[in-house]
């Protein structure tokens, strides 16, 4: 929702940085803003940051509110286009536990007849989670990083189902409140799409947009690429840093289980086999996948077969008996695959030790509903008959 000016990271397509039109701070401390919708005065008494919508102070209620607490954010903003759309989300999450609240909105009009706009938002006491992250270190629990990256997956997931993208997922949006729970905020650039094709991304954050727009390959923003961000915010909890971008070769080494460096690697990674929709990556992280068995099989005649991990025998001398035997060898499992042989782990894997890149696209087909036999190196060469 906001930053500090050194640290704005909005960018457009073209990466010119984002300023507010008006130089200057748009409110002082000890101002008193009167909203003309609540008859509510506010107390300004702390500028806090700036970003693209604009300026965000802290400022307390004065008078009575059964509402509106005590202290609270005012974001000002000489636009109207972000506030509009701001004020229209804060009233469709209102209540929402995982989305900051949205209190008041209102236009302040200036005494030389210039208008700006104004929001009166939830206080997060701790600030957003890049600062936090900053100021406290330390890698969060495993435990606690699923349960919160999930109830921020509950409010993308309302904006999902009804076909709205965020498009800003990122650590200075995530704000930390009380009992170190997580909330989302700053919907300024939240759009709908009509189809499921997605929507042209005008603007950009260069710290967590996926590596397919930032390169040009990419026409159109589409869930799966707010599960992207989704994926860098898990990755930064569980690192306990959020000042550099998580990448697919940086996932092996987070201190956390082989299942969560999955789902962080798939939401990361090629972007056609990341999670599709918040709900989605929800149900990956409440519920871990059946482990792979090795299963039963008769014959490989016909079969369409892939090999993965380190082998007794040199991996050719296993294409080789596998052709012989009838078999159809792939070098990457697919919606073809009907059997992947499996060897040793090999350590260098990208998520751990059941996590290499042909076991996860096995679990992700599975999940789609091809029926894929895993067998061990006993069982293949039972199959295949010894080497030549």
């Amino acid at each position: 929702m906001l930053k500090s000016a050194s640290e704005a990271t909005t960018r457009t397509a073209t990466f010119a940085r984002v300023r507010p039109r008006s130089a200057g701070r748009l409110l002082v401390p000890g101002q008193i803003v009167v909203s003309p919708e609540t008859q509510l005065r506010y107390s300004v008494e702390l500028w806090l940051g700036e970003g693209g919508f604009g300026q965000v102070f802290r400022a307390r209620r004065l008078g009575r509110s059964a509402d509106v607490p005590g202290t609270v954010c005012i974001k000002i903003s000489p636009r109207i286009d972000g506030w509009l759309r701001e004020a229209y989300f804060g009233q469709l999450l209102d209540g929402h536990p995982r989305a900051i609240r949205v209190f008041d909105a209102f236009p302040l009009t200036r005494d030389a007849g210039d208008v700006h706009y104004c929001l009166a938002l939830e206080y997060a006491a701790h600030g957003d989670l890049s600062a936090y992250l900053r100021k406290n270190g330390g890698g969060w629990t495993e435990r606690s990083a699923r349960r919160e990256i999930a109830g921020i997956l509950q409010v993308l997931g309302k904006l999902h189902r009804g076909q709205m993208l965020h498009r800003d997922l990122t650590p200075v949006n995530v704000f930390v409140c009380d009992g170190r729970h997580l909330k989302l905020g700053d919907f300024g650039i939240v759009r709908q799409q009509s189809d499921q094709r997605g929507i042209t991304a005008r603007t950009l954050n260069t710290m967590t947009a996926p590596s397919e727009f930032l390169a040009g390959a990419a026409p159109k923003w589409q869930a799966r690429d707010d599960v992207f961000q989704v994926g860098q915010l898990l990755g930064m909890l569980i690192k306990g840093d959020a000042g550099a971008r998580i990448r697919t070769h940086d996932v092996r080494r987070l201190p956390c289980s082989d299942h969560l460096k999955e789902i962080v690697y798939r939401c990361i990674g090629e972007r056609r086999k990341r999670y599709e929709s918040a709900d989605e990556l929800i149900e990956a992280l409440c519920n871990p996948p059946a482990p792979l068995k090795a299963g039963i099989l008769r014959t490989l005649k016909n079969a369409h077969l892939a090999f993965t991990g380190i082998l007794r025998m040199p991996r050719r001398d296993a294409i080789a008996a596998a052709r012989r035997a009838g078999a159809i060898v792939h070098g990457m499992p697919s919606a073809q695959t009907t059997v992947v042989v499996r060897g040793r782990p090999n350590p260098q894997q990208a998520a751990g030790r059941a996590g290499g890149l042909k076991l996860m696209e096995i679990k992700r087909l599975r999940e789609k509903g091809h029926k894929i036999t895993l067998l061990n190196e006993t069982q293949f060469w039972r199959l295949a008959g010894p080497s030549r």
